[in-house]
């Protein structure tokens, strides 16, 4: 393996971790480029890292996907039927929680290319993180399948909020979900559901511009197969993690990671960096 093709398995690795588990792909993207100057790689690399992750979260949740999917487009012409069957439900949600995602990531999205590269604002993302993990410690478990119309639309806000980095997106949503009565199971499908839209909107839109030759191709590949198996086992352990009730067990990794970006603020508030074109801010890279 060439040092291209290790940079880029390297990146699927970090990529498959931090996409899911709820520690923040992008606040973890953003330290390593400051720290280590460990770029995301061309615009060929990072669409196929996103693939990776995409048809990981399709394996894991396919008897929640095909539902919601077959029973959503069915809905569509007779939006009565949406309450009618569970994964007409799921799709509800999932459209519902879209709308205030899209609007904000769309709305934040030079913003955002622009705070990434200060610590100081990565920092404050991690600890926001923590706080939302923190905050699922001592609640009582609910019940439902779904959230209310409502419930639905601020799981999106949380969504759309999570494209600032260093706030995770799967910690943002299921803390949200746990608070709104949801199943820890649910909490969890319902999270990574809300996820597929964004993240295959922006696959499709960025995969126009791709004109890669086979030497940008190979190491793509690499990557997006890394991403790909490290992204199944971290779904699989996130998922018992969070029915187990131990989802806030997380902190103890941001919470280090928030003081260490936070002193590294102290002494390197801003490195300037030529931003280069990337995937869209509002698709959801952080977990």
């Amino acid at each position: 393996m060439d040092e291209t093709a290790g940079h880029a398995a390297l990146l699927g690795l970090l990529q498959g971790l931090t996409e899911f588990l709820p520690v923040s792909s992008s606040g973890h993207l953003a330290v390593a480029g400051l720290v280590f100057d460990l770029s995301e790689g061309g615009l060929t690399l990072s669409v196929m890292l996103h693939a990776g992750t995409f048809l990981a979260t399709l394996l894991v949740l396919r008897r929640r996907i095909a539902p919601a999917l077959v029973e959503g487009l069915r809905a569509l012409p007779r939006p009565s039927r949406f309450s009618a069957t569970e994964g007409g439900r799921d799709a509800l949600v999932v459209l519902l929680a879209s709308v205030p995602t899209a609007i904000i990531g769309l709305l934040a999205r030079d913003a955002v290319e622009r705070v990434t590269r200060s610590p100081a604002i990565v920092g404050v993302g991690f600890l926001v993180t923590v706080v939302a993990l923190l905050s699922t410690r001592w609640l009582k478990q609910g019940e439902r399948e779904v959230p209310s119309m409502f419930g639905a639309l601020l799981l999106g806000l949380a969504q759309g909020i999570a494209v600032l980095p260093g706030i995770s997106r799967s910690g943002s949503t299921i803390a949200v979900a746990l608070w709104l009565g949801v199943r820890p199971d649910r909490a969890f499908e319902l999270s990574m559901l809300m996820s597929l839209p964004a993240v295959l909107g922006a696959v499709l839109l960025e995969s126009r511009h791709l004109g890669a030759g086979a030497g940008a191709l190979t190491p793509a590949l690499v990557g997006a197969s890394v991403a790909f198996v490290v992204g199944v086992v971290a779904l699989l352990a996130l998922r018992r993690l969070v029915i187990r009730g131990h989802f806030a067990l997380f902190a103890l990794w941001v919470l280090p990671m928030a003081l260490a970006t936070l002193a590294l603020a102290r002494a390197w508030p801003v490195k300037e960096v030529q931003v280069e074109r990337a995937a869209p801010s509002w698709q959801t890279r952080e977990s």
